[in-house]
Formats: structure tokens, C-alpha cells, sequence
């Protein structure tokens, strides 16, 4: 088992928020579309990751994720949690208290280990980077990985207070 060691989160720049925000509300705008390709790519590249959805982690064939309620609605959760993030990036508590209750829901209810979450951030990146390669420029890639580590972190800090044990 991959030994996670708890990272911290580089400050974000209200000139790095905006950047992020502006990108998102183009991302947000097809959000179940992107949402569902993320989680196509992180359940194909990492498998491992389907054990913890009954509903599809049989599922090998991209299309048939695609067609899949249960991941659409996922994705939709996902997406709609980091919406709510991007939204309340001027208030650092909000964010905290966000992805506290998503970290909790996954360390206590539904068992994920929390580099999941470090590989769907990754996974995210990628997919909006390459869905929006015009919008991406290095200044937006530099402010959404500070994004990716800010939900990592932050989740992961809830797994930390719930005496989460790999």
C-alpha cells in the first residue's frame, strides 16, 4: 500500500482565482459532459478505482460508462462539489468546510483511500486542459494546479481528523 504523506496547499492569488473561475464558468457550462469524461478517464486509468461503485465498477467499456446513469449522476456530484468550491474561492472557511464534508463522506461512509483524490485532481487537470487547450495557457495551468492541490489537501486534512489509517 503507497504511503500518502499530507501535502499543504500553495496560496491562491485573487488574480489566480479569477483565472480559475473564468476557465470554470466555460468548463461548468457543459459540466455533465466534462464531468463524465474525467471520471471515464480516471476509472480507465485507474481501475483499481471502480471497487468502490457497485453500480459500474464491472464496467470495462468506456461507452458503457458513458451511457451509465449511476456515473452521470456521479459526475454531476462532482462536478456540482467543485462548482461550489470555485464559487467560494474568496472564502478560504467555505472551502474548508466543503470538501471537509467530502472528505469525511468518503474516509467514513464510503471507504476511499484518500490518493484517489490526488488522482482524480490529476485526472481533472488533465481533461480540462486538454478539452479547453486554447484557454489553457501556463498561467491558467499554474493556477489550477494550485486548485488540484487545494482539494487534494483539503480532503485529505478530513481523512487526517477522522483518524483515517492506511
Amino acid at each position: 500500500m503507497e504511503i500518502e504523506r499530507w501535502e499543504r496547499s500553495e496560496e491562491i492569488s485573487d488574480a489566480e482565482k479569477k483565472v480559475i473561475q473564468e476557465t470554470w464558468s466555460r468548463v461548468y457550462a457543459n459540466c455533465e459532459d466534462v464531468g463524465v469524461s474525467i471520471l471515464i478517464r480516471f476509472f480507465v486509468n485507474f481501475p483499481s478505482a471502480k471497487q468502490y461503485f457497485s453500480q459500474f465498477k464491472h464496467m470495462e467499456d468506456p461507452l458503457e460508462m458513458e451511457r451509465s446513469l449511476q456515473l452521470r449522476k456521479h459526475a454531476q456530484r462532482v462536478m456540482g462539489a467543485i462548482n461550489t468550491v470555485v464559487e467560494n474561492l474568496s472564502d478560504p472557511e467555505k472551502v474548508s468546510s466543503i470538501l471537509a464534508l467530502v472528505g469525511k463522506a468518503h474516509a467514513l461512509k464510503h471507504k476511499v483511500e484518500p490518493i484517489y483524490f490526488k488522482k482524480l485532481t490529476g485526472v481533472m487537470l488533465e481533461v480540462i486542459a486538454e478539452e479547453y487547450a486554447n484557454d489553457f495557457t501556463p498561467e491558467v495551468h499554474s493556477a489550477w494546479t494550485k486548485m488540484k492541490t487545494l482539494i487534494y489537501t483539503h480532503v485529505t486534512a478530513a481523512y487526517k481528523e477522522v483518524g483515517w489509517a492506511q
